[in-house]
C-alpha cells in the first residue's frame, strides 16, 4: 500500500513592520498552512496576504490560535481562564475565516500554536475546551493534533474529524510531548537529520523520541516552524526524502 502524508507548516508570523519567515517559498513545498490569527504573531494585512497567496497555490489553509502573546511569540505558558480562552480561539478562527472568505477559499483545519499547544498535549480537559471552542463555530472543522498525546485523546473523545502530526524540526520526550525548546538539541536545524528522521518515523509508523524509544502513531502531517531559519531548506529537505521513499506528498482529505 502506498504511503501519503500532508506536510505543512506555520506561517504569517510577520507583523507590521517586521518580517519573520519566506512564506511564499514555503507554499511551493508544502500541502498545508497554519496561519497565524493575530494573538501570537500576525495582522490583518499578512493574514490576508498569506492566505490569498496559500490559496492561489492549492496549499490546505488552517487557522493557527495561540495564547494572547505578541511579545512572547506564544510561546510563553499562560495561565488563562478556560471561558476566556474559549473565546479567543473563537475569536481568532472567526478572524482567519473573515479573511479567507472574500477570496473563496476554506479554512479547513485548526491547529493551537506554541505554549497553548503543548500546554494542551498535556492536559486533555484543557485541549478539549480550545477544541469545543472552534467546533461551536465550524462544526465539521478538521482539528490538527500533536499526535499520541492529550490532544489527540481530547479530539478522540469528541468525536470530531482530526488528522494526526508530527514534527520534523522538534525533538520528542518519551511521552511524545516535545522537548522543551531551552533544551539542547530541542531545536533540529539539518535539514537531511530532518528528512532522514521523517522518513523513519513515517515508515515505521511511529514518533522517535531522542531517547530513541518508538510512540506508535497515527502519522497524517508533518510540521515545520516557518519562523526557523533553515525552514525552506527543510521542507524542501523533508519532501523530497519523502518522495525518493515512494510516499506521496499530498494535502489531507477533509469530509
Amino acid at each position: 500500500m502506498t504511503l501519503s502524508v500532508d506536510l505543512n507548516a506555520d506561517m504569517g508570523e510577520s507583523f507590521g513592520a517586521w518580517r519573520l519567515g519566506d512564506d511564499a517559498a514555503l507554499l511551493e513545498v508544502v500541502t498545508s498552512a497554519n496561519i497565524a490569527c493575530g494573538f501570537h504573531a500576525g495582522d490583518p494585512d499578512v493574514m490576508a496576504a498569506t492566505i490569498t497567496l496559500a490559496h492561489s497555490n492549492g496549499v490546505g489553509i488552517g487557522a493557527h490560535p495561540g495564547f494572547r502573546d505578541l511579545a512572547g511569540f506564544g510561546r510563553h505558558r499562560m495561565q488563562v481562564p478556560q471561558a476566556t480562552l474559549a473565546n479567543d480561539v473563537r475569536y481568532q478562527l472567526g478572524a482567519a475565516l473573515g479573511m479567507a472568505a472574500p477570496v473563496g477559499a476554506t479554512v479547513r483545519h485548526l491547529k493551537l500554536h506554541g505554549a497553548l499547544a503543548n500546554m494542551c498535549a498535556e492536559d486533555e480537559a484543557l485541549a478539549k475546551a480550545c477544541y469545543q471552542a472552534a467546533l461551536s463555530v465550524v462544526p465539521d472543522l478538521t482539528i490538527m493534533v500533536i499526535a499520541a498525546t492529550a490532544q489527540q485523546r481530547a479530539a478522540e473523545a469528541l468525536g470530531c474529524r482530526w488528522v494526526g502530526e508530527i514534527f520534523a524540526d522538534r525533538s520528542y520526550n518519551d511521552d511524545a510531548t516535545l522537548v522543551d525548546r531551552r533544551q539542547p538539541g530541542a531545536v533540529i536545524h539539518d535539514p537531511a537529520q530532518a528528512a532522514a528522521r521523517v522518513v523513519e518515523m513515517v515508515q515505521e509508523g511511529a514518533i522517535i523520541a531522542a531517547s530513541g524509544a518508538r510512540i506508535p502513531a497515527r502519522i497524517d502531517t508533518i510540521c515545520l516552524h516557518g519562523d526557523t531559519a533553515e525552514a525552506v531548506q527543510i521542507a524542501r529537505a523533508v519532501r523530497s526524502g519523502l518522495e525518493g521513499a515512494g510516499v506521496v506528498v499530498e494535502r489531507f482529505a477533509v469530509g
